[in-house]
């Protein structure tokens, strides 16, 4: 197995991590949802670090689970521990422009990026998924998950979750 190690790269790592997807949002992978700040491969085997969303997603011990089962699959070697890290914060500006695409296309709004600080406006004025109109109200602040809020579209008169900004 040490020499299958030696074989492994990073990007053959975050390639494999392309098929694991959050639960909850089934359209994107969590490198595009940019939970994973960092892998290292070593002698010891590969140590992936993963960064929640939010405190108590419901969806993080089943996404470490999935990571660890697809990189025993993909990269033949049994050597591979997922770690949740506390200390890398997570950001939803670290989606990446693929996954913004992603969950637009799934039907959830996208958080728009920020720079410094989030305003509670940036989490009310939000572009309908359907039509791009931004004459949308915010219904609720809590969604079907803590990352998500519920809000309307005056324009297409659809209801659709935004993936908050964080």
């Amino acid at each position: 197995m040490e020499g299958v190690l030696d074989t492994i790269s990073k990007e053959q790592v975050y390639e494999a991590l392309q098929n694991v997807h959050d639960p909850e949002i089934p359209v994107i992978s969590v490198v595009d949802l940019g939970i994973i700040p960092s892998v290292e491969i070593s002698s010891e085997g590969i140590l992936v670090r993963m960064s929640p969303t939010f405190s108590g997603c419901p969806a993080l011990h089943f996404m470490q689970e999935n990571i660890r089962a697809e990189l025993i699959q993909k990269l033949g070697t049994d050597k591979v521990e997922v770690i949740i890290d506390f200390e890398s914060p997570w950001s939803s500006n670290n989606i990446s422009e693929k996954g913004l695409g992603l969950l637009k296309k799934f039907g959830l709004a996208p958080p728009a990026r920020y720079k410094n600080e989030l305003n509670v406006s940036d989490i009310a004025d939000t572009a309908c998924p359907y039509c791009d109109s931004h004459d949308t109200v915010m219904k609720s602040a809590f969604g079907s998950t803590l990352c998500r809020s519920i809000h309307y579209c005056n324009n297409c008169k659809q209801a659709f979750e935004q993936f908050k900004p964080v």
